[in-house]
């Protein structure tokens, strides 16, 4: 917004072209050999006209204020950081979709262009405006603070989870009890058949029946999903396995047959190895 001088400027010229117009300039000269009180009095008129002047353009720009705004007494400020959570509820409406993220019992809403984001997922979004007290016209509703992010973080140095974590063993979801029935056919395996035969198996087909646990979005250009049928041993990791897909992948929660082509070994630096991992994964319920 001008600074307020800007307006008086404005005003006094705008004032002046209008003495000039009607002949009101003479008052100049009069106001040279006036009274000095009658000169005060000319003053204060045109002080008077100014600053009506000046309210009139401010309640213009008032007027014009959008809707969709943040409270002039909260303004704005830049989120530095990335936000990271688990989406706990979305929703689209007017080319956007709004994420609400929990972690750690903190929940924060975030908006960003209109994307597929489903429940359950873990998702981390790149900085952004933060806003206060916006209120959105196509949602009929107010968030008290929100996050207008420039899209999904693509950390393609940590495929599983965010900076502060130590590589991929810090991103196995956490062991359930699960029961999960073996896949049917010739490809079919357990998760823990598949970590003793990895060597064999290494760049051939697989298929594993398991419940999804965990689901990170949008990490170098791939969605990791993390699967539990309830074999292996959670003290060495040989309980969770990761399939990779650039298709839509399922939700937390959901028992899925996954097929891919299996990787042994897998690392991709920074910390970030994986004794397995099912890689071009598709997914049937």
């Amino acid at each position: 917004m001008p600074h307020p001088s800007f307006f008086c400027d404005a005003a006094t010229e705008n004032l002046l072209w209008y003495n000039q117009r009607t002949g009101a300039h003479t008052q100049l000269g009069f106001l040279q050999k006036a009274h000095p009180a009658q000169k005060f009095i000319m003053k204060e008129k045109n002080m008077k006209r100014i600053l009506v002047l000046v309210v009139s353009i401010l309640s213009i720009l008032v007027l014009q204020t959008p809707a969709n705004s943040a409270s002039p007494t909260t303004g704005a400020a830049s989120s530095q950081a990335g936000i990271s959570g688990k989406v706990v509820d979305t929703m689209d409406s007017g080319g956007y979709t709004y994420v609400q993220l929990e972690q750690d019992g903190t929940k924060t809403w975030v908006a960003v262009q209109q994307m597929k984001v489903k429940k359950g997922q873990m998702m981390t979004f790149k900085p952004g405006m933060v806003m206060e007290n916006f209120e959105s016209k196509t949602l009929k509703r107010k968030f008290d603070r929100i996050v207008f992010s420039d899209g999904v973080a693509d950390q393609k140095t940590e495929p599983a989870g965010d900076k502060k974590s130590a590589g991929s063993k810090a991103q196995a979801a956490p062991a359930e009890k699960i029961s999960v029935t073996k896949a049917t056919g010739p490809n079919a395996y357990t998760i823990a058949e598949i970590y003793k035969k990895k060597k064999t198996l290494n760049g051939k087909s697989v298929s594993v029946k398991a419940k999804v646990v965990k689901v990170t979005t949008g990490i170098m250009k791939m969605n990791w999903i993390h699967l539990q049928d309830g074999t292996g041993n959670a003290a060495d990791g040989t309980n969770d396995i990761v399939a990779t897909a650039t298709t839509e992948p399922p939700a937390d929660g959901d028992i899925v047959t996954v097929s891919g082509t299996l990787a042994a070994d897998k690392d991709f630096g920074s910390g970030y190895k994986y004794a397995v991992l099912i890689e071009k994964a598709t997914f049937k319920k």
